[in-house]
């Protein structure tokens, strides 16, 4: 389960663009107020910071299991705070169920990964009595900038980790979502992490700008392509570093001897999950010819029963547009948004080029693009300049080799979406789809920095003193000694 965007984050020169002058100087005392307070609250966090990040792993482990037992105790209370994002039963195991998971996984996990590594093997010989050991340190205070579509889950495991790695965080929800934030943050706190260890933000967009700006040590987005950039931009003369988690259009792969009742029962899924806002569902569906029709009919059957959904306002805006170029290159739409409503969308019969295949379109749509073959499939899925996730279905051998060709940082096969919320993995995209990583090991070991310590032991330490013309050819013996081929004949 994935990124939804968040609302457009440009920088503060870029909104004000085309604004009403009568309200600059309102924007501008908004602007002025979320600086300061943003400001304040990163001062906070960077002093408690030093004590929160000198606790020793063990303890803050036992904040994160008490902190567990809290979310189960209030599970139902989490979930109805996410009312009318999606229905409770499906937020119960949505986003609080993998969170709970995700805290037992840093429980089992974290100590170890965090622990110092002694290289004890490998070392060169022209490092005699030198001990090296890596370590993973706490970043300082991390920027968290949650999305909408799954406003708990998605930046709660984030939280988790960065506080787990030693780091204090400030976290700003999305606009409309800050309560299910802060009933984490109360959650925490109940479990004894330090009071400023963790910071929810206003969920506005002169805070959003101002939190962007303000100088943290790491900022993760969860959101679009188009937000990411503007997020880069802000960050840029700080040089602040960033894990971008941003859109999806993402491709589902029909090899022959797929079960395509098993298909077309996960893509009604993939329609029906969260009203089909999840950057990792999938929008583009490669299938031959021959099966094309059978999965398309399988489909059809199984999506009559969904009811049609709000989607965002600049998604409901722009869907018809791409739903009406669909139509004119001659592809089938068998429906199309009503009154305000968008009932799941599927386009029979896409050609390659449709807009609709290269655009993160958060809504119920997806498209059945018939292809020769499957490299035929592989050279169309590579147009998309997005590559997140995708799926494969068919015999595991045939779909495990495609899995190794396929651009995408999660691939699932024989089944959608739900396998890539298990704690351990990673989740990341490429392309235009971000880059770094959240989740799983990789995902908490991203909120360290790296330090290479050498110690060196004994008192011999031969390049103190000056190299002369005669030691060149005990260096070059050295090095054919160690690198070369002498002892074998030519």
């Amino acid at each position: 389960m994935n990124s939804h965007p968040v609302p457009h984050m440009d920088s503060t020169a870029d909104l004000s663009r085309g604004a009403d002058p009568l309200e600059a100087p309102a924007l501008a005392a908004q602007a002025l107020v979320a600086q300061a307070r943003v400001a304040e609250t990163l001062q906070r966090a960077r002093r408690i910071g030093r004590t929160w990040a000198a606790r020793p792993i063990p303890e803050r482990l036992r904040i994160i299991r008490r902190a567990r037992h809290l979310i189960a105790r209030d599970c139902e209370t989490l979930a109805a705070l996410l009312l009318p994002r999606r229905s409770v039963p499906e937020t119960l195991v949505s986003e609080i169920l993998p969170l709970a998971d995700a805290a037992r996984f840093l429980e089992r996990r974290a100590a170890g990964l965090l622990a110092p590594r002694v290289q004890r093997r490998g070392r060169p010989v022209w490092l005699p009595g030198v001990r090296a050991e890596i370590r993973r340190e706490p970043l300082g205070v991390v920027l968290i900038l949650a999305p909408s579509n799954y406003p708990l889950f998605l930046p709660g495991v984030q939280i988790l980790q960065a506080l787990t790695a030693g780091n204090t965080v400030c976290a700003k929800p999305a606009p409309g979502w800050a309560a299910p934030l802060q009933h984490l943050a109360r959650l925490l706190a109940e479990a004894g992490l330090p009071d400023g260890a963790l910071s929810i933000l206003d969920d506005t967009q002169p805070c959003a700008e101002a939190a962007v700006q303000a100088g943290f040590d790491r900022i993760l987005l969860t959101g679009s392509a188009e937000t990411g950039r503007s997020v880069l931009r802000a960050a840029a003369p700080r040089l602040t570093p960033a894990t971008m988690e941003l859109s999806g259009n993402d491709a589902m792969f029909v090899l022959p001897g797929a079960d395509l009742n098993l298909v077309a029962s996960c893509l009604a899924y993939a329609l029906r999950l969260n009203g089909g806002a999840t950057c990792i569902a999938p929008r583009r569906v490669f299938v031959t010819p021959t099966a094309a029709p059978l999965l398309e009919q399988a489909l059809l059957t199984r999506i009559q029963t969904i009811a049609p959904v709000v989607v965002a306002p600049h998604v409901l805006a722009s869907l018809p547009a791409l739903l009406q170029q669909a139509a004119a290159s001659g592809a089938r739409v068998l429906a199309w948004p009503a009154a305000g409503l968008v009932p799941p969308i599927v386009v029979a019969d896409a050609g390659p080029d449709l807009r609709l295949l290269q655009q993160d379109v958060f809504a119920p749509v997806l498209a059945i693009v018939p292809v020769r073959d499957m490299p035929h499939a592989l050279e169309l899925a590579a147009i998309c300049r997005y590559a997140l996730g995708a799926s494969i279905f068919g015999p595991e051998p045939e779909a495990r080799a495609m899995a190794a060709q396929v651009n995408a940082g999660s691939v699932v096969i024989n089944d959608v979406i739900v396998p890539t919320a298990d704690p351990r993995l990673p989740f990341g995209g490429r392309g235009e789809s971000g880059f770094g990583v959240t989740r799983g090991s990789d995902g908490l070991l991203e909120m360290t920095a790296l330090k290479a310590i050498s110690i060196r032991r004994g008192r011999l330490r031969p390049h103190l003193g000056a190299p002369t013309n005669r030691d060149a050819a005990r260096f070059a013996t050295m090095i054919r000694w160690l690198h070369g081929q002498w002892w074998r004949r030519p």
